[in-house]
């Protein structure tokens, strides 16, 4: 039973701001909307909807139309794991909240994060799932591959994992597997293809995600074509969360630890937090507020998106920065900041990001360009405004040429 159904006496003047990431897609948008509506009916307490970014209202629209009729309210982001909208956004709009209405106390609340309704909903899915393929886990060998989208927040993704194993225990699934559609590994296709090694009967592959689009289609796509590379392995995807009334369950108990100051969220292993191999240049408050702010300009702008499945328009040029422990012992991390820097001056359509090894030790920091295809190696931080102006001039700088593709 929810937290909530103990609750103590709640004031009339108090509201709540249920915070989705927003989707060009209007049904997933309405799919928080409709949430927010029965969360409203649950707990008793005025519920509005607001949207990171894509979708309207956007946060601060929300708190304005609410702000001048209440003394409390609480944020709750509808996220299934802490990663940078929960970890760096959303404090970003509590703060931004309290310096603008300081008559109203603002509260925000944990993502959903692993909960036995969750659990609870999985088993269902994947119940529905054996249905269709007509096996039974208490008859037949069946294994389940949990699906998530993948963060660059190793936190985030270590979830998925934990989610996966509780949804093991106490089943009589013949194995429960952790994977990811993109961002990180191990991907789909890989781990259905290690799961195949064990010849299960069935294979049931659950979109761990809260609305049907282009990812969950991605996620029926991988399965069906295993279905159809396997024949001796029957195959098939579920359906991902949805606006399932157990979700509920999680919101409210979300919102009661938000409203009573009681929000327990993880740092021991957050990567703004402590230092992790391979993400030590994400650590600490100044970065992360930054990263935010930046974000927070990206996403300000709801009418003028491509159509593309997330909010930010390809950048013509990728330039990817070795930050494995070679390179980065080279001083690599200065070169992706000085990279950086030098395509903000430019103002130009370059985006700079991390990578992890690319098999060349010994020659870094190494730098590859994209889509031309360029590698160059040894670079330092004085060579970031040669790099980053060869690009704008549609050349290469020859002397750190390492390779190309």
């Amino acid at each position: 039973m929810s937290r909530t159904a103990n609750a103590t006496a709640i004031g009339s003047d108090e509201a709540v701001i249920l915070v989705g990431h927003g989707s060009r897609r209007e049904k997933s948008n309405e799919q928080v909307r409709e949430l927010a509506a029965d969360l409203e009916e649950r707990i008793g307490v005025p519920t509005d909807a607001a949207f990171l970014e894509l979708a309207e209202p956007a946060i601060p629209d929300a708190v304005d139309a609410l702000a001048h009729s209440v003394s409390r309210l609480s944020m709750v982001p509808l996220s299934l794991f802490a990663a940078s909208h929960v970890k760096n956004d959303m404090p970003l709009a509590v703060e931004k909240a309290r310096s603008e209405h300081p008559g109203v106390q603002f509260h925000a609340g944990a993502h959903l994060g692993i909960h036995p309704a969750i659990l609870d909903l999985l088993d269902d899915r994947a119940a529905a799932v054996e249905d269709e393929l007509g096996v039974d886990r208490e008859a037949d060998d069946v294994a389940v591959i949990v699906c998530a989208r993948g963060s660059s927040d190793p936190d985030s993704n270590a979830d998925v994992h934990k989610l996966a194993r509780l949804l093991y225990e106490g089943r009589e699934f013949s194995r429960v597997e952790a994977s990811f559609i993109g961002v990180t590994e191990p991907l789909l296709e890989d781990t259905l293809h290690d799961v195949s090694k064990t010849r299960p009967d069935a294979v049931v592959v659950l979109p761990y995600m809260l609305g049907d689009g282009v990812l969950t289609g991605r996620i029926r796509e991988g399965a069906a074509e295993f279905d159809e590379e396997y024949p001796y392995v029957d195959a098939g995807a579920g359906d991902p969360l949805g606006s399932d009334s157990r979700l509920l369950d999680v919101l409210s108990d979300r919102w009661q630890e938000a409203r009573t100051d009681s929000v327990d969220m993880s740092c021991d292993t957050c990567k703004y937090k402590v230092e992790l191999d391979g993400y030590e240049e994400d650590t600490g408050g100044a970065r992360a507020m930054l990263r935010a702010l930046t974000n927070q300009e990206a996403h300000a702008d709801r009418d003028d998106v491509a159509d593309e499945p997330h909010a930010h328009d390809a950048p013509s040029k990728h330039i990817a920065v070795c930050t494995n422990q070679t390179c980065a012992a080279d001083g690599s991390a200065a070169v992706l900041e000085s990279l950086r820097q030098a395509a903000r001056d430019a103002d130009a359509d370059v985006h700079v990001t991390r990578s992890s090894c690319f098999d060349q030790c010994g020659d870094g920091p190494i730098v590859a360009q994209y889509p031309d295809g360029v590698w160059y190696g040894a670079c330092g931080e004085e060579d970031a405004d040669r790099i980053v102006s060869s690009i704008e001039e549609d050349s290469i700088v020859s002397d750190l040429v390492h390779q190309t593709l």
